[in-house]
């Protein structure tokens, strides 16, 4: 962790990887404005917070800003997808929306690692970010497979669609079972939260809906166990062509 105003700010402009901030609630002055301003453009989450929390955590001079620094560096999906399809890979991207439960994404992550999922996409807000919890969870995945958090999911996603991917959305309304989609083409998909799922405006603009078949009476599958169901059937496609 890094604590004070100024420390944080020569943090960020040196490009250190920071995961979030945490702020005091009110807290005010040029050089707060400073910071706002610094951690938008680097797009590193703020989270404003009673100062009881801050207190909490540590009892040395904080003023009012404690800055988590992030145990890997986030790639560019930007830059990561171009590369991908000059190594001659066929992308398979997973995009987490909403996801908050941090043994849900180890568990996802170490499913991506183990089955050459080339990277996983999450956004920088409302959602879990890699941290210490996450990576044991993982059993350590996260620090060997390709993590984007993108400041805007919708942009991504648009990003990923015109770069020739195909994104395919989770959903237990859909109609389409699962394993009549077409995963020889390059593919992203997202998966949702399994209270709110992925958001309306996501759902919009995927390409294709999918569903996983459910016959018994509880609403929904742990969304890390559907992620791996999904995950192996795009790896059974892949291995049977």
């Amino acid at each position: 962790m890094i604590f004070g105003i100024r420390a944080v700010i020569e943090a960020a402009e040196a490009g250190k990887d920071i995961d979030k901030v945490l702020v005091k609630r009110g807290l005010q002055g040029n050089l707060f404005k400073e910071l706002q301003q610094v951690l938008r453009t680097h797009e590193i989450p703020l989270q404003k917070v009673p100062v009881e929390r801050l207190n909490r955590i540590t009892q040395k001079n904080h003023q009012g800003v404690i800055a988590y620094m992030s145990p890997i560096t986030y790639q560019r999906l930007d830059q990561l997808v171009p590369l991908l399809y000059e190594k001659g890979r066929n992308p398979f991207i997973l995009v987490l929306d909403g996801i908050t439960d941090v043994r849900n994404f180890g568990a996802i992550a170490r499913t991506c690692e183990v089955a050459g999922v080339d990277a996983i996409v999450i956004p920088a807000r409302g959602s879990v970010s890699v941290n210490a919890d996450a990576i044991k969870t993982s059993a350590g995945a996260l620090l060997r497979i390709p993590v984007c958090r993108e400041k805007n999911l919708k942009e991504a996603i648009v990003f990923l669609k015109n770069s020739g991917i195909k994104v395919v959305v989770a959903d237990e309304k859909a109609e389409k079972n699962y394993t009549e989609s077409d995963f020889l083409l390059p593919t992203a998909i997202v998966m949702g939260a399994e209270d709110k799922g992925v958001s309306t405006e996501i759902l919009r603009i995927c390409d294709e809906w999918i569903g996983i078949p459910q016959f018994g009476t509880i609403g929904s599958l742990n969304v890390s166990v559907a992620a791996g169901i999904l995950i192996y059937e795009v790896i059974r496609q892949r291995n049977k062509e």
